[in-house]
């Protein structure tokens, strides 16, 4: 039976990716996964290629105190309130509109520093509103190693580069998740409803923790699976939440 092998999360959108041991699905995906997010100088999310000097930036946020660490690859480390307390934004995501505020204090000038370029943090007003198209996300292990197979990677391939919310191995054929669409699943506590497949951008060309460029992800997709009907290079699907609950490493993964 497929099982959970690993969690990505984090508090701020597109920063260096976290593996707890157990989440809490809700119906707008993690708690705490995607809190913040970071927009340009113009207010717009980064995207694609713009995202690469983000991913190796370790976020670290706690609730209780609502209270933000960002550890920057250059060694520097920004913490402070995570309060809203800048410009109040409308942001596109996704092709949804987002209303969200900066968090200003230290953080717009350290970020700015590290990039080279105006980078602004955005806390949306509705919890969850930063998260992908759908709430979660999730692939098999199955499905990474194909792909590694079929692009000639020696040696295991990291599927942090997708940046899924549930990892998942023991189904009986690579890309096996894709037959489950339209499907309930239960992991764990939670029941999630497998919806479409994930079309895929550069950022998956990268190392997850370097942001270096290391496998060719997108033209190996194009090459083995090919594109959809509108282009997109699908890997891994999403999924809406129909039942709450706690998921924890090592849980069994029961499509219905």
């Amino acid at each position: 039976m497929p099982r959970v092998v690993r969690f990505n999360v984090t508090p701020v959108k597109s920063t260096l990716l976290h593996h707890p041991q157990e989440i809490r699905l809700e119906e707008r995906g993690a708690v705490g996964d995607r809190r913040f997010f970071v927009v340009d100088e113009r207010g717009r999310r980064f995207s694609g290629e713009t995202k690469r000097p983000l991913l190796p930036i370790r976020a670290a946020y706690d609730a209780g105190s609502d209270r933000l660490e960002l550890r920057l690859p250059d060694g520097i480390v920004v913490a402070g309130s995570a309060a809203p307390d800048g410009e109040t934004l409308v942001v596109d995501l996704y092709g949804r509109t987002v209303r969200a505020r900066v968090v200003d204090g230290e953080f717009t000038e350290a970020l700015s520093r590290y990039a080279g370029r105006e980078i602004r943090l955005a806390r949306p007003e509705v919890t969850g509103a930063a998260l992908d198209v759908r709430p979660v996300t999730l692939v098999s292990l199955e499905s990474v190693a194909e792909l590694a197979r079929q692009g000639g990677h020696e040696g295991p391939l990291d599927p942090g580069r997708f940046r899924m919310t549930i990892e998942i191995e023991g189904v009986d054929r690579p890309h096996a998740e894709d037959d489950w669409r339209g499907r309930r699943v239960r992991v764990g506590a939670a029941v999630l409803v497998v919806e479409d497949p994930v079309p895929r951008c550069v950022v998956t060309t990268l190392d997850p923790r370097t942001a270096e460029r290391d496998f060719p992800t997108l033209k190996v997709i194009k090459a083995y699976r090919g594109p959809t009907e509108r282009g997109q290079l699908p890997f891994g699907v999403y999924a809406s939440v129909a039942v709450p609950g706690t998921v924890r490493v090592g849980d069994p993964v029961e499509p219905t």
